[in-house]
C-alpha cells in the first residue's frame, strides 16, 4: 500500500494487477485500484477534482483532469472517510500513477491533496538488474 498526507488528508492506494482482464500477447495490461481518503483534520472538505499521472514503462505519459471520483464529490466530515476502486489499462506490463484531488475546505478554501506515486507492477515485467 501506498500512503500520502496533505492538509491532515490522508490518500492510501492500494494497486492490483488484473489477469482476467489483460491480454499480454496483444500487449494489454489492466490494473484496478483501491484509494481510500480519510480527513483527520477538524474541518469539513470536499473532494472537487481529480489529476491523474500515467506512465508507462516506455516513459509515454497520460493525463487525468476532471471533476471528483467514480461519479462522486464525496464530502468528509472530520473523522470521515471515503473508499472508492477504479482502474487503468496500459500498453506495456508495468507503470506508475500519481496525481492529486482538488479539495475545497471551510469558506471555499482550495487545496490540493497529494495522491501517492504507486507501482503497476505485473507478473509479465521482465526483471532486469541495472
Amino acid at each position: 500500500m501506498y500512503t500520502a498526507v496533505t492538509n491532515d488528508i490522508r490518500v492510501t492506494v492500494q494497486p492490483m494487477f488484473l489477469e482476467d482482464q489483460s491480454a499480454p500477447a496483444e500487449g494489454r495490461f489492466v490494473w484496478a485500484y483501491h484509494v481510500r481518503i480519510e480527513n483527520e483534520g477538524n474541518e469539513t472538505v470536499q473532494l472537487r477534482t481529480r489529476h491523474w499521472r500515467i506512465t508507462d514503462a516506455m516513459g509515454r505519459v497520460q493525463e487525468v483532469r476532471g471533476p471528483g471520483v467514480v461519479g462522486e464529490q464525496p464530502v468528509l466530515e472530520p473523522g470521515e472517510h471515503f473508499e472508492y476502486t477504479s482502474g487503468t489499462p496500459l500498453g506495456t506490463p508495468s507503470g506508475i500513477m500519481a496525481g492529486s484531488y482538488g479539495m475545497e475546505g471551510a469558506g471555499g478554501r482550495a487545496f490540493d491533496v497529494t495522491i501517492p506515486a504507486f507501482s503497476l507492477d505485473s507478473p509479465h515485467q521482465p526483471m532486469r538488474l541495472n
